[in-house]
């Protein structure tokens, strides 16, 4: 009886206890979430306290309790990221069911005959979820989805692995609810054809990779100021840092490193490769950062440090860009607006050569027609403090921009037309006499 209040109990409380447990569970290492139910029964495993994060030692421990013994088959629903922030975003946590985007999983959940939940499960890779049921289970996956199950014949006789992979959300067609809610139709669907096939199961719902980390930092760690442009957003490309002896001393960011060797030819994106940093170097007065591609373009990033009387501080420049590509070089010369502090880090949204540029062709060179688009763009030579994130931004966008501009030039407009009018209002007089209705009307003598 007691076992099986307790299994009632959990099938009440499981989808429930994930919200909470994501909501208390927070941590700078990489995780996942891990749901586990079975049509048969589970080993108990006790609810973890909230900031717990399960390691894999952990997770193999009970996965080999549970699969110890006899022939299993085993449905893994392998989402391509998955996170708590999709289940307290997108799903029912605030009591609206009819809204969320995981009803057939909370449907399952509940009616299972014992399920587990593991918020926050600890993250090494992204096949060692799969790694460690083909290990237990001695058998090797089949990619299979809902169509093909309906036709497939599973001999319960010996141990089956079937894995169900699930996109996630790009941004291009539709929104992560849209597809987190076909990934849980997709979920209701193989579970009502393994019911209607009458085959006993073990389902584990979670992701190849998280599709957040979010890092808790502590308060003293924390800098004073504006934290904007401070760390690279998660998700997004990682920044290309140099190191001398262990620390950082160059790091550079950018969404896209846009080259093109002629007007026509197409812009080339060496962002997306990952270059090497032979040749670069740094000391406490140069910086030079060498980004050698296989594509065969190499750029070399050339900056310096002084101390100015006048601000009474160093402040650090961007002098020259270098592209080389098929034996010749192009150069490019940072004249103006390139500069920060020497302890701050230079940020800019557009970096080019071309229109309102701030990088200016060398014409010396006879290159004169390669161009440079840098989007989204940030690097830094002196003063790095660790080694994930920038310093506080100094931003190329100055603080009076045309809009700024506009909006005061069309309040100076409207004051003076407020002033004008006010001041003719002023200089009405009134009329010293008035013509009484009652009495003998004013009347006023022609002059000839």
């Amino acid at each position: 009886m007691a076992g099986s209040r307790c299994s009632s109990k959990m099938r009440q409380t499981a989808f429930t206890a994930v919200f909470f447990a994501l909501f208390a569970t927070g941590s700078s290492t990489a995780q996942v979430p891990l749901l586990i139910w079975s049509s048969d029964s589970l080993p108990s495993l006790a609810s973890p306290a909230a900031g717990h994060i399960t390691s894999n030692d952990q997770l193999t421990a009970y996965l080999t309790t549970a699969l110890g013994s006899g022939p299993h088959t085993m449905l893994l629903f392998l989402q391509d990221k998955l996170s708590k922030d999709d289940f307290t975003v997108f799903g029912g946590a605030f009591g609206n069911k009819q809204d969320s985007a995981f009803q057939n999983l909370e449907a399952a959940l509940q009616s299972s005959s014992s399920s587990v939940t593991l918020p926050a499960l600890e993250w090494s890779g992204s096949s060692a979820i799969l790694a460690l049921l083909q290990e237990k289970l001695g058998a090797s996956p089949l990619l299979v989805d809902a169509d093909t199950l309906s036709h497939l014949s599973i001999n319960t006789s010996v141990s089956n692995l079937l894995l169900i992979n699930l996109p996630y959300c790009t941004g291009l067609h539709k929104s992560c609810k849209e597809v987190l809610r076909d990934n849980d139709e997709i979920i209701g669907k193989v579970l009502s054809v393994m019911k209607a096939k009458n085959v006993p199961y073990t389902a584990i719902y979670t992701g190849l990779q998280p599709s957040r980390v979010i890092a808790e930092t502590s308060v003293s760690d924390q800098s004073v100021g504006r934290s904007l442009l401070q760390a690279v957003e998660p998700g997004s490309r990682i920044p290309i840092m140099f190191n001398v002896s262990g620390s950082p001393c160059i790091m550079l960011w950018a969404q896209n490193l846009n080259v093109s060797l002629s007007t026509s030819s197409p812009w080339i994106d060496l962002a997306g490769e990952m270059p090497s940093l032979d040749g670069s170097m740094c000391n406490g007065s140069n910086s030079l950062l060498v980004l050698t591609y296989s594509s065969g373009y190499t750029l070399r990033f050339a900056m310096s440090q002084r101390f100015y009387p006048v601000s009474a501080r160093n402040w650090f420049t961007l002098d020259s860009v270098q592209l080389q590509s098929n034996g010749q070089t192009a150069s490019f010369i940072g004249r103006r607006g390139i500069y920060a502090p020497a302890e701050y880090s230079f940020h800019c949204q557009s970096v080019n050569s071309f229109q309102d540029a701030l990088l200016v062709p060398n014409n010396n060179q006879n290159t004169t027609q390669w161009r440079l688009n840098f989007i989204d763009f940030q690097i830094q030579g002196f003063g790095l403090a660790n080694g994930t994130n920038f310093s506080y931004a100094s931003d190329c966008a100055g603080f009076f921009t045309p809009g700024i501009w506009m909006g005061l030039l069309t309040s100076l407009l409207m004051l003076l037309i407020f002033v004008y009018g006010l001041q003719m209002i002023m200089q009405l007089n009134t009329m010293d006499r008035f013509d009484d209705p009652k009495g003998p009307t004013i009347s006023v003598p022609q002059s000839e």
